[in-house]
């Protein structure tokens, strides 16, 4: 019997949505945008072209990210968005609906695993799936789950840190704490408000992230130093002062002692068993925020144990969410279906 209807995996993401087609790969990495006319309610723009209207929008549109902290936090937005990509994928005139696969996060409520099904369905799939974001950040990262023996992954998104125990093809113990990458920037962002004065926007904070962020304070030497231009809070005027990464690991400190305290939760809830496998194979980490810099060094250091990124970290879970989809019959028993 042939199946002409298109397998798709969504990893919808807090701050970039990635769309898989199975046997195809991965064809669409957008940022979580979406601007929309206050007037009709219609929407304008998904992706990129919606990034870059944020803070920048006239009175009569509104971008903004229909996901918060991992999970639905607009229903409406977030079925039209994700309506946009299963358009782009399978064009806009559909005779077979494809049958889609979402990742959500592991600590997500039964109410908010609903609205994901209910959003895809709606959406225009034929048959929904959900799996657990540590599980697809395993599988994308080549982590062999179906063993036997424990691995622990932990996958540091827009939104939330995912920390889970993997151990014979499900999640023994996990621990999801609603910080992440925008939480870095939001930290940034009032840090020079209250040092400087200074008002910045959030596309700013997050390219100081990127340039000089780093999570331990730099040992020897200047540490390197970046310009930023934002608003003077008490006239109102543009002005630019200059920031090193010793203040910029300073202003982030709280949300990253949040993550290594997820972290440590799964370690201490583990089974001795499984926690000597974690201590010779480590920790993998995943997620667009595990490539600030020196992360990977703060939680050896805080846990000790040896911690190392996955090699595509900012695709490993979209590339999971895939892999699950062609091998359905393997993966059967983690998914769940609509």
């Amino acid at each position: 019997m042939f199946n002409f209807s298109k397998r798709i995996g969504i990893d919808l993401g807090t701050a970039n949505s990635l769309v898989y087609v199975a046997g195809v790969g991965i064809v669409l990495n957008e940022p979580t945008v979406v601007a929309i006319s206050t007037d009709d309610n219609r929407v304008l723009a998904v992706g990129n072209e919606a990034k870059e209207m944020l803070g920048r929008t006239p009175g009569n549109i509104s971008a903004s990210r229909p996901m918060k902290d991992g999970v639905i936090a607009d229903y409406v937005i977030t079925e039209a968005m994700l309506s946009y990509f299963i358009d782009r994928v399978c064009g806009g005139t559909r005779f077979f609906k494809p049958e889609v696969m979402v990742c959500v996060p592991a600590g997500v409520t039964s109410v908010e695993r609903r609205a994901v099904l209910d959003a895809t369905l709606s959406a225009g799939a034929k048959t929904a799936f959900l799996i657990d974001e540590p599980l697809a950040a395993a599988i994308g990262s080549n982590i062999p789950i179906a063993n036997p023996s424990g691995n622990m992954i932990v996958d540091i998104g827009g939104g939330t840190v995912e920390a889970a125990v993997i151990c014979l093809g499900g999640v023994v113990v996990h621990n999801s704490v609603r910080v992440g990458g925008n939480k870095l920037d939001e930290a940034i962002q009032s840090y020079i408000r209250k040092k400087y004065n200074l008002i910045i926007g959030e596309r700013q904070s997050e390219e100081i992230k990127i340039r000089i962020g780093n999570a331990v304070y730099s040992k020897s030497g200047t540490p390197p130093q970046m310009e930023v231009r934002g608003r003077d809070a008490p006239t109102g005027l543009p002005r630019t002062v200059v920031l090193n990464s010793d203040e910029i690991t300073e202003a982030m400190s709280d949300p990253l002692k949040k993550i290594v305290g997820a972290v440590k939760g799964v370690l201490e809830q583990t089974p001795p068993e499984l926690a000597s496998d974690i201590i010779d194979k480590g920790i993998v980490m995943s997620g667009g925020t595990s490539l600030l810099n020196n992360l990977d060094k703060l939680l050896t250091d805080e846990t000790g144990v040896p911690c190392h990124t996955a090699e595509n970290p900012l695709l490993s879970v979209v590339l999971g969410t895939g892999m699950a989809l062609e091998n359905l019959d393997l993966y059967k028993r983690s998914v769940s279906k609509r």
